[in-house]
């Protein structure tokens, strides 16, 4: 009887690898030929899952951000039964810090696929700043949440800090990928800043 294959195993095995590549060559220098012998596979059957070199990028981005979700979920579970809005923000600003090598490649490849967007049409046309949308909408509830819980500093613009939050996790990750800033550092500025808007 022959082998079951499992078609969604098969394809996040084939983003695994695309993503592997991606962060050692960068995404420009990916290609379908270079992720088909990283899986193990042949060209042909990740033509077969993914038909275009850009159906396979956009499927690589949402495992790529699927796999944050879990690693701001471990966080957060490591936090305690019952963390608090603030200790789930930082769950997910310290998920975003590359500070060991699954987080590393997060942060460059999810980056490489934004500088990528801006030049490819096709990437261009997909809605890319959904997940980021998403993450802002998040962050601006838990902060809202903090501010009904009276946890907040008077004042707090709840949407405008989740934007700043982001924007400053954002960078300060490019500086410990780039070597300028040390990922304790990086993790003590996200603390200074929420100390600033929190009240305990």
């Amino acid at each position: 009887m022959p082998k079951r294959v499992d078609h969604t195993e098969r394809r996040t095995e084939i983003a695994e690898a695309l993503l592997r590549v991606a962060a050692r060559r960068g995404l420009y220098a990916v290609g379908m030929r270079e992720v088909a012998a990283e899986a193990g596979v042949s060209l042909r059957l990740v033509q077969y899952y993914f038909e275009t070199k850009e159906k396979l990028l956009l499927y690589g981005l949402r495992h790529l951000t699927g796999r944050f979700g879990e690693r701001v979920a471990a966080r957060v579970r490591a936090a305690g039964p019952h963390p608090g809005p603030r200790a789930r923000i930082e769950a997910m600003l310290r998920a975003a810090l590359p500070t060991d090598e699954e987080s590393r490649v997060f942060h460059h490849v999810l980056t490489s696929y934004a500088i990528l967007s801006v030049t490819d049409e096709v990437l261009a046309a997909q809605p890319f700043l959904t997940d980021p949308d998403a993450a802002e909408s998040a962050l601006t509830a838990l902060l809202e949440e903090a501010e009904e819980g009276k946890l907040l500093q008077p004042g707090v613009d709840a949407r405008l800090e989740a934007v700043s939050l982001l924007a400053m996790s954002a960078g300060l990750g490019t500086s410990i990928l780039v070597g300028q800033r040390a990922p304790e550092s990086a993790a003590a500025i996200l603390d200074h800043h929420l100390d600033r808007i929190f009240l305990t």
